[in-house]
């Protein structure tokens, strides 16, 4: 029975580690929609924030991206995750940035924004293979680690800078980035976390089967 357990254990992670991988290449164009899909829907359903949060994160990014689009251009990547916002990438001067973050903080539903944005060019294409590449292995890191789960933290990477985002108890946000600091390419790491206590964390823990 315990080895059955343990060969569960395995495969789920195993599965869980090809899952992330195929969401974050295929974010960056390297996979076919459908894979990226799956991988989403997989992780999606085991995701801490509400159905509803969810949603409106996914409204605030389209949102904000495509107004941000139309007033300063390309190069900004927006992120909610509990309806909390980073801006990461490249704008052209300060007064973009400034702009960027005022369309944001105009959506509704919006709580908070951590601006990232850094003035200087467009990032070239290897750079931002790179960060797809960084954030991959974050990201498998984190399915190895065993006291920590995955799927409740979202990983950002710019120019070597990891940002971590999700809903988390102190203890696995110290963990969480001890062990993206960790990570080859991984220059920096910034923790955007909103905390929840360690009670609520165990309640979110997936059931062995």
């Amino acid at each position: 029975m315990n080895d059955s357990i343990s060969n569960y254990g395995r495969l789920r992670r195993s599965l869980l580690v090809g899952a992330v991988l195929a969401a974050s290449l295929g974010a960056s164009g390297c996979l076919p929609v459908m894979a990226t899909g799956a991988a989403v829907g997989t992780l999606a359903a085991l995701d801490r924030r509400t159905v509803g949060a969810q949603t409106e994160d996914q409204a605030i990014e389209l949102k904000a991206a495509a107004q941000i689009r139309d007033r300063i251009g390309s190069g900004v990547s927006v992120t909610s995750y509990n309806r909390k916002v980073l801006l990461t990438g490249q704008v052209a001067n300060e007064r973009d940035k400034r702009t960027a973050e005022a369309i944001v903080a105009e959506l509704p539903n919006v709580r908070s924004i951590h601006n990232e944005l850094q003035v200087s060019g467009v990032p070239s294409l290897s750079t931002s293979a790179a960060d797809a590449a960084i954030t991959a292995r974050v990201k498998a890191a984190f399915l190895e680690a065993p006291d920590l789960q995955a799927n409740t933290i979202k990983v950002v990477t710019e120019a070597g800078t990891v940002y971590l985002m999700g809903l988390v108890s102190r203890r696995e946000a110290d963990r969480a980035a001890q062990v993206a600091s960790r990570v080859a390419g991984v220059q920096r790491v910034v923790t955007v976390f909103e905390y929840i206590t360690e009670e609520e964390a165990a309640r979110s823990k997936p059931q062995s089967r």
